[in-house]
Order: structure tokens, then C-alpha cells, then sequence
């Protein structure tokens, strides 16, 4: 049975399944799981009706109807009907090869059923011989209307976009503009999922919004979906919607008869017309290849499992899944020793793979799930069973209900780990106590995640509203405290919560911290440069408070800004601060080397380009035998240009003079800091010779090259060296007192910086003298090339 959405297909399988005396469905998401198990029960009875999902399991000894997520679906039940939803998803990347299963294995003794949209039919009449297919017309008409403003959007409206972060933006800009909105995140428990769908169902607010989540099965009272955008990320690259994705979500507006429309929102880009065509339509390509992995798997032998888990692809219609998440995690397990060496028989490699087949609800890096499984694993194979104390003992970890959303609903991921290890019966000393702690968590993490998602996105005259949700006031001081009822509860300093409320107090104070840091946002974003200072250590500060930190870019002049701000602060206010911040720092590292580009350095040729991007890199001074095939290419306007730049050219190093002064010096050190990490001390103000004690780079990055063991400011090297081939030209010399004088230091020291330029010393009485180095044909001369 195949067809667009809104064509009652669930529902009529639904009804076929109550008229055989055993069934089962398998559906593609456990919210939608719950949801049909739900009406059945309604329907059938209690007993009647079993659910199976990774993380929930209930069956009554006299169940006759399975739901299940289609993961779950028990292969070895015989039942006289079975439906499959949503079978296009057989060309799913990630869970695509257990659809395709299902459509060549899955069977019921009178009836099989698969339901979908009509993009899979020349798949199934190709694998399935004979099969018949009933095209079912979507029961109301689905329209484009255009882009429309987010402040616009008509209510009973679903606002889409497909990450986390995004959705709380646009639920903010909702609240604020209408009072409130319902969220739907795949991220969701049912029991919270159920809650937010009630709070949008009932009228208490008009505007949904959601992730794909909504694409599926979730039947709500939608007259128009706003797509907020038209990429996500899908567990391996961000890529743009393909059209028939984008109807399945659309579908969601208009229910049974009522018209429903569809368009954009926000930032996203307009529709294309031939994807409003095929949306409007219900058109879209043939599904050209279903993901396949072989079911026959061999086990005599850990390389044997892996060959055939790599086994080819049996017809051309079907394609070769090498890397499931399964497939990955097994890996990852085998290449431990201590998982390879209780690996002592099939039984062991079989349970092995079982164990890798638990779920990463987490959706950590498979290296953190691989150590997490090979310890369960060590426990199944050396105890036979897990214990409960040591499940219960995680779980306890989880029982908090303190944090943000994000916190609450990683939470929650972690318990639907456990809540699928305390369903494997025969992995568990314990498993109905294991369970009954899984789900009594989960449901009190999932009521404090419904509470925080409409104290936040929901206006408080609405929320009052809200059966068992009262939400105190709170009030932010121009200190930055956060007080409720008269008592300090939080506080913020500069962009950041850095003391949070707890109990009752938690959301009152992170509204009120929210609030006052917008504020503090555009206070931040209309202040003037001199209110923001950036400290030795590559601290960004705003009226004296820590807003932000230099990071290292792929240049020193150019570093990276990481911002210091409360995690939940919206994507606009971020945005704005991050822009504002670099352009400060744009501005402050332009007191350096700003002069660099003005207009006669955009008219240089390539290679005197060359001349600027070498000082722009070393902050305003470059040592010459860097750029000096570029400067002997230069002619005279080009040398004028760069003269009209301030740039110096001398004999051994380039600078441009207003980069050696005592502040522009100690911002090169911060920026050089940044780059490298902890650096040498600065001279003092009005110090021209130092010693070396760090990097040489360092020293020429704050204007000071290195000589003999010192390192001296460049314009008083240049006049040292200039003084020394000028007094060099008549043989060896000995040592001028204007060098000493001019370094501050003695004439050991001085001696010694000329050994560094290349002066020989030579001890003759009755002082020593100097002799010159040979010339050097490389250099660049320093009077401008006539052409």
C-alpha cells in the first residue's frame, strides 16, 4: 500500500491488523511505536497488545498484536498478519538495510502488508515477484505559499529546522512574538514528547516547532509547515533535503480532508519551482537502490563474522552496507585484547556481536561506546549475568534533574542505554527491577524536561496555565545578581551564568539570565573600543569582565575569537558578539599592521604583495633574506609605494615603524601568546638590546631581531649595522661608542651584537677591532631599481 502522506495508510493497516486473529506492525520510530500501541490498547484491550521497542517492552501473556519499532520486530513470531511502515527507508543509509530485511524476510501467515511512499514500487517489483501494489491518493490537497516572515507565521503552524540550536532560536523568536510554542525533537521521550504534543493539541499555544521528527506518524492538528531550513546533518554529512524528504515533513499539514500548505520561513532559501511542483504533485524519482546487509552470518571465526557481514549484495537493486553502526562497533570491540581474549567459542563471538548491537543512544564517538560494551561484555562472560546493583548504580548516577535541556535529554539517552540492556532478560540477574528503575528515571527526567521547555518557550501567563507548573519571578540587579523572593538565587558576569538557581528557582533565574544578557548584548555591540581591552594573555574584556579569549588562527594577526557566553543565549545574540569582537580585534592588530593595506599597497605587483603578507606575518617586521628576491624585482614607484606604506627596508630586517612603540610591543606579544604559548618577558619601555631567553621567532615577532645572543629593536639594529659597513668600507675598526650608547649595555655586549651582523672580532691591542664580512651579492640594494 503506497502513497503519499495523509493517506490513512497506518490507519487502514490498523484496521486489517484487528481482523486477523494475531498481528504485528513494525514502525519506524519508537514516538510513533507508543503512539499506535496507545490506540490499540484503546481498542483491543490491554492484554490484547504488546510493545517492543529496544528500550520498552511490554507483553502480556495474551497478547495477540505486536507493535514494534521495526529494529525490534521478533523475526521468529508467526502471526496470520504483518505490516512494515515506511519501507522507502530501505534506501536510508544508516537504517536502511533492516527495511530491506524486512521487505525480503518478513512475512505473515495470511497477510503482508508494506506501507510507503510510491517511490519504492519499482524496487518491490523487482525483488518481489507478483507483488501488488494499491496506490493509495493523499486525502487532501497539500499547497505552496511562499516565504513568509517568522514573526508571520498563521497560526497552528509547524516551524522546521533540523538541529537542536536552531530549534530553540526559532522557538525563542516565537515566544517572544507569540506568546509561546510546543517543541517536538527526535531527542525526545515519548512521556515528554506526549506532553509538549498535548500543550500544542490542546490550544494553550498555536505554534509548533520541530525537528524531521514530525515527519513521521505524529498526526497533529497542522494547517501549515514553515521550513526554517533545508539541510541537516545525518550522522555523516550535512547535505540539503532531497525533494521527496521534503514532502514527507510538508505532508504533515492538512489532516484527512482539510487543505493544508507549505513554504519557508527565516533564513532559508525559497523553494525551487520544480520542487514545489513535485510537492504539490506527490512526484518524485524511483528509489534507484535499497541498502542490503547479509543476514546469513558466520560466526566460526571473528574474520569469518566480518567477512560475511561484507558479504556482496545478491541483485543489482541492492546495495552493500559495509559500515552500520553495529558493524563499526564490533570493530572497535575486536580490536581490544581484552575483549579477544574471551573469545573462546562461537557462543562467546555470537554474544560478542549481540552486545554490538546495542544502540548509541548517546551518539558518542564509537571508541567511548566500544569501552562501555566490552565492559558489559566482560561481565556477561566472566559472571554470566549483569548484577543489578552494578545497572542500578548507573542508573543512580542519571537520577538528577538538574542542568539545561541538553543535559536532561543526554540524560535520557543514557537511560534508554540501560532500559535496552535490562530487556535482555538473559543478560540480567535482575531484569524487572532494572527495568522498573529505567522507566521510573526516565519519566521523572522527562516531566523536568517538559517543566524546562515551557518555562522557557512558553510566556508565564500562558504557562500558569499549564496544569502543575508554577513559575516564581525572578529579578537581575545591576550587579548581576539574580535574586527571587528577595534572595540572591544566581548570578551573571559579563556573558555568562556563572552562578545558576537551583530547585524551583532554576528556570525562573535562567529566563531572568537570559533576558538580561540581550540586553548586555546590545549594550556590548553599541559600546566604543576603548570600553574592550585584550589582556597579555589573550583574554577579550568588556568593561572589565571576561567576554570572550584569542584563540590561534592559521596567522598571528589573525586569531580566532572563542566566546564566553551562556550555552542557551540564541544564535542571534551570538552572532552579533562574535562579529563585534572581531571587528575590535580586527581594529586593535590594525594599530600595527592596518597601514599595510592601504591603497598604494592594493597597487603593488605580486611580488611586493609578498613584501606586505612577510610583515603582516611577523607583525610589522620581516627579516630581509625572506623577501629579498621580491624586493630585487621592485622598481622605484613600487619601493616609493611601500615607503608611502611606512615601511622601512634596511639592511637586515623590514619594519614599519609604529609597531615598535611600547603598546603596539605588548600586543604582539599577546597575539604571538596566543599562537605559541607562554613567551619571554618583555624588554622594558625605552629598552633597545635585551638578551635572548626564548625563541628567536618570538623576538622578531615583537620588533626586536636577534644579534650574537641579543636581541635588539629593529630601527637601532639597522643604524647599528648601517654605522658598521660604512666604517667597514676602510678595513677593520674598532668599536664605535655610538653603538654601546645606542644599545644601553656595555661594549662586551655591543661587541657581541656585532659579531651577530657578521664583524669579526679580533683581539689586538690596544682594543680589539672588527673586521668586515665579505659582501654578500644576494642582498637587496637599498636604493630603489631605475627601469
Amino acid at each position: 500500500m503506497l502513497g503519499p502522506t495523509n493517506t490513512g495508510k497506518t490507519h487502514l493497516a490498523l484496521e486489517r491488523m484487528l481482523l486477523h486473529r494475531t498481528g504485528m506492525i513494525g514502525l519506524p520510530l519508537r514516538l510513533l511505536a507508543r503512539e499506535v500501541y496507545e490506540r490499540l490498547v484503546a481498542r483491543a484491550g490491554e492484554g490484547a497488545v504488546a510493545l517492543i521497542t529496544g528500550e520498552e517492552k511490554i507483553k502480556p501473556s495474551t497478547a495477540r498484536y505486536y507493535v514494534c519499532t521495526v529494529e525490534a520486530m521478533p523475526m521468529d513470531r508467526a502471526v496470520h498478519f504483518l505490516a512494515v511502515d515506511e519501507v522507502q527507508l530501505a534506501a536510508h543509509r544508516t537504517r536502511g538495510h533492516v527495511f530491506t530485511d524486512r521487505l525480503l524476510h518478513a512475512r505473515g501467515v495470511d497477510e503482508t502488508l508494506f506501507l510507503g511512499s510510491d517511490t519504492i514500487a519499482p524496487a518491490l517489483e523487482q525483488l518481489l515477484p507478483g507483488v501488488q501494489i494499491s496506490a493509495q491518493p493523499r486525502l487532501s490537497e497539500l499547497r505552496h505559499r511562499g516565504h513568509v516572515k517568522l514573526r508571520a507565521v498563521p497560526k497552528r503552524s509547524a516551524v522546521v529546522a533540523f538541529s537542536a540550536e536552531q530549534v530553540y532560536a526559532h522557538a525563542e523568536r516565537l515566544r517572544a512574538r507569540h506568546g509561546g510554542c510546543a517543541l517536538v525533537l527526535g531527542a525526545l521521550s515519548p512521556r515528554t514528547r506526549n506532553a509538549q504534543v498535548e500543550l500544542y493539541q490542546s490550544g494553550a499555544v498555536d505554534h509548533l516547532v520541530a525537528t524531521d521528527a514530525i515527519g513521521m506518524g505524529l498526526n497533529m492538528d497542522i494547517t501549515h509547515v514553515a521550513f526554517a531550513d533545508r539541510s541537516k546533518f545525518d550522522g555523516r554529512n550535512h547535505r540539503p533535503l532531497g525533494d521527496a524528504e521534503l514532502a514527507q515533513i510538508a505532508g504533515r499539514a492538512g489532516r484527512h480532508t482539510r487543505e493544508g500548505t507549505f513554504g519557508t520561513t527565516g533564513g532559508c532559501p525559497p523553494l525551487r519551482p520544480e520542487t514545489i511542483e513535485a510537492l504539490e504533485a506527490h512526484r518524485f524519482p524511483p528509489i534507484p537502490r535499497l541498502w542490503w546487509r547479509n543476514p546469513q552470518l558466520d560466526f566460526s571465526s571473528p574474520e569469518a563474522l566480518l567477512a560475511s557481514l561484507e558479504a556482496r549484495a545478491p541483485h543489482r537493486m541492492l546495495r552493500r552496507m559495509a559500515d552500520a553502526e553495529d558493524h563499526r562497533t564490533l570493530t572497535a570491540l575486536l580490536d581490544l585484547a581484552e575483549v579477544r581474549a574471551r573469545l573462546g567459542s562461537e557462543a562467546d563471538l555470537r554474544l560478542l556481536w549481540e552486545v554490538a548491537q546495542i544502540p548509541d543512544y548517546r551518539k558518542t564517538l564509537t571508541s567511548q561506546h566500544a569501552e562501555l560494551l566490552a565492559e558489559v561484555y566482560a561481565l556477561l562472560t566472566d559472571e554470566g549475568a549483569l548484577s543489578y546493583s552494578w545497572i542500578a548504580e548507573r542508573l543512580d548516577r542519571l537520577d538528577r534533574n538538574q542542568g539545561d535541556l541538553d543535559a536532561l535529554m543526554t540524560r535520557i539517552a543514557y537511560v534508554r542505554t540501560w532500559a535496552y540492556v535490562s530487556h535482555r532478560a538473559d543478560w540480567n540477574e535482575d531484569p524487572s527491577g532494572a527495568q522498573q528503575q529505567a522507566h521510573a528515571i526516565e519519566d521523572r527526567l522527562s516531566d523536568a524536561l517538559h517543566d524546562k521547555l515551557t518555562a522557557r518557550f512558553v510566556d508565564h501567563a500562558i504557562a500558569v496555565s499549564v496544569p502543575g507548573l508554577t513559575l516564581p519571578r525572578a529579578e537581575v540587579l545591576e550587579d548581576g545578581g539574580i535574586h527571587v523572593a528577595g534572595v540572591e538565587r544566581g548570578r551573571l558576569a559579563g556573558l555568562e551564568l556563572v552562578k545558576a538557581g537551583e530547585g524551583s528557582a532554576a528556570e525562573p533565574v535562567r529566563r531572568a539570565a537570559i533576558d538580561a544578557l540581550r540586553d548586555r548584548v546590545r549594550a556590548l555591540c553599541d559600546d566604543d573600543d576603548e570600553a574592550f581591552a585584550i589582556t597579555r594573555t589573550g583574554e577579550l574584556r568588556w568593561r572589565d569582565t571576561p567576554v570572550a579569549t584569542l584563540q590561534p588562527g592559521d596567522v598571528l594577526a589573525r586569531p580566532r575569537i572563542r566566546l564566553r557566553h551562556f550555552p542557551e543565549l540564541d544564535s542571534l545574540s551570538v552572532a552579533a558578539v562574535g562579529d563585534r569582537l572581531r571587528r575590535l580585534t580586527e581594529a586593535k592588530v590594525g594599530t600595527l599592521i592596518g597601514s599595510l593595506w592601504r591603497r598604494p599597497g592594493r597597487q603593488l605587483p605580486p611580488l611586493g604583495l609578498d613584501v606586505l603578507l612577510a610583515l603582516e606575518r611577523g607583525l610589522g617586521t620581516a627579516e630581509i633574506d625572506e623577501v629579498t628576491h621580491a624586493l630585487e624585482a621592485l622598481d622605484r614607484g613600487d619601493r616609493n609605494r611601500l615607503a608611502r606604506l611606512d615601511v622601512r627596508i634596511g639592511c637586515r630586517v623590514l619594519y614599519l615603524p609604529g609597531a615598535l612603540k611600547p603598546a603596539a610591543r605588548a600586543l604582539r606579544a599577546t597575539l604571538w601568546r596566543v599562537h605559541h604559548g607562554e613567551a619571554p618577558a618583555l624588554p622594558a619601555d625605552g629598552a633597545t638590546c635585551v638578551e635572548v631567553q626564548g625563541p628567536s621567532n618570538f623576538y622578531l615577532s615583537i620588533g626586536f631581531p636577534t644579534s650574537g645572543g641579543y636581541a635588539v629593536r629593529a630601527d637601532v639594529l639597522e643604524r647599528v649595522y648601517a654605522l658598521a659597513r660604512r666604517l667597514g668600507r676602510a678595513g677593520p675598526f674598532g668599536l664605535p661608542p655610538e653603538v654601546p650608547s645606542w644599545l644601553g649595555s656595555d661594549r662586551e655586549i655591543a661587541g657581541r651584537v656585532l659579531d651577530g651582523l657578521g664583524y669579526q672580532r679580533v683581539d689586538l691591542s690596544p682594543e680589539p677591532r672588527f673586521v668586515p664580512p665579505p659582501p654578500r651579492r644576494d642582498r637587496p640594494s637599498r636604493s630603489p631599481r631605475r627601469r
